[in-house]
């Protein structure tokens, strides 16, 4: 299976680190699920603040390294680096019948990465 549509306009995302082009690609209604926040995050807004705040900790190392897919669904598999620490998680992504992301959930290991994950991340959502 070819990589879908809305994996690759993801994949410009963070290439490009060009958080404009979240807006088209989500959905109003989307629902954005942190390894570090017990809450689904609801709506849009919320969910561009969270990958916002990932493109600057995550962004500059971020690599995937595998991917999966069906006809509405993707994993991608991705490492990092965090001061010294190699974060390796999962993008989980479900995208409706019009291609925009609607379910956007994050898994990350070990725990100690997704303690400094957490910190970096507190800092880029703190107002």
């Amino acid at each position: 299976m070819d990589r879908p549509d809305t994996i690759t306009r993801w994949r410009e995302v963070v290439e490009t680190n060009d958080a404009a082009l979240l807006d088209p690609l989500l959905a109003d209604d989307v629902v954005f699920r942190s390894p570090a926040v017990h809450t689904p995050q609801e709506r849009k807004e919320l969910t561009t603040a969270y990958l916002r705040a990932a493109m600057v900790v995550l962004g500059p190392t971020l690599t995937y390294q595998h991917e999966w897919y069906d006809a509405s669904s993707a994993i991608l598999e991705f490492t990092a680096e965090l001061d010294g620490l190699t974060v390796h998680g999962i993008d989980m992504i479900r995208w409706d019948d019009t291609g925009r992301i609607a379910e956007f959930t994050v898994m990350v290991r070990p725990f100690k990465a997704l303690q400094k994950l957490m910190e970096l991340m507190l800092v880029q959502l703190a107002p």
